[in-house]
């Protein structure tokens, strides 16, 4: 019997069916009522890290949430988890879900700023 990175009860999704949930939960977010929900919670958020996940993050899990039950994933915050570990799981198989993948994740992930290589990390020093 083969192993299977699905947990019971949720539907396991072929790359292409991923792909097409995956186009789904991006027009979603798109969607007026959604993009002004998303938008009033980064207002919320002040480009706050921790008010984003206070502000940001429920609203898109319930976007996300709303899109993907109909494809056999809990209507709660583990059943986004799964689809994201499914999502994650063809990206490296497939560059137009790791694309599709990255723009979802910019629709409610804040752009990160690396520091600058080496400045003010307290790295080792040689002795």
């Amino acid at each position: 019997m083969a192993a299977s990175a699905q947990a019971p009860g949720v539907a396991a999704l072929s790359a292409e069916q991923a792909k097409a949930v995956l186009a789904e939960v991006i027009k979603a977010f798109g969607a007026p009522e959604n993009a002004q929900r998303m938008e009033e919670a980064r207002d919320n958020a002040c480009n706050d890290m921790g008010k984003m996940l206070q502000f940001l993050l429920p609203v898109a899990t319930q976007i996300q949430q709303d899109v993907i039950k109909a494809y056999g994933f809990s209507n709660d915050g583990e059943g986004v988890l799964k689809f994201a570990r499914l999502i994650k799981s063809y990206e490296s198989q497939d560059p137009e879900i790791a694309n599709m993948s990255g723009k979802l994740k910019a629709m409610f992930l804040p752009p990160m700023t690396l520091p600058p290589h080496g400045a003010g990390t307290g790295g080792v020093t040689a002795s």
